[in-house]
């Protein structure tokens, strides 16, 4: 994923027709928010990957078992 902080991917997010506030995706990320469709596509647009992508768990640094983001 790209280094980019809360207020520069909700920028992203509203230029891509789907506004977002640097705190809905805050809330998002603590699992305070639901994250719906429209979101996730919005997301992995601003972010360059695919919607898979974020929802698929990460690899941990040994390779041998995976963490959920």
């Amino acid at each position: 994923m790209r280094s980019l902080t809360q207020h520069q991917l909700a920028a992203r997010c509203t230029a891509l027709g789907r506004p977002m506030a640097n705190t809905a995706l805050s809330r998002t990320e603590r699992a305070r928010r639901r994250c719906d469709v429209d979101d996730l596509v919005a997301l992995a647009t601003a972010l360059g990957v695919s919607p898979t992508t974020l929802l698929l768990p990460l690899p941990s640094v040994s390779g041998n078992d995976w963490r959920g983001c």
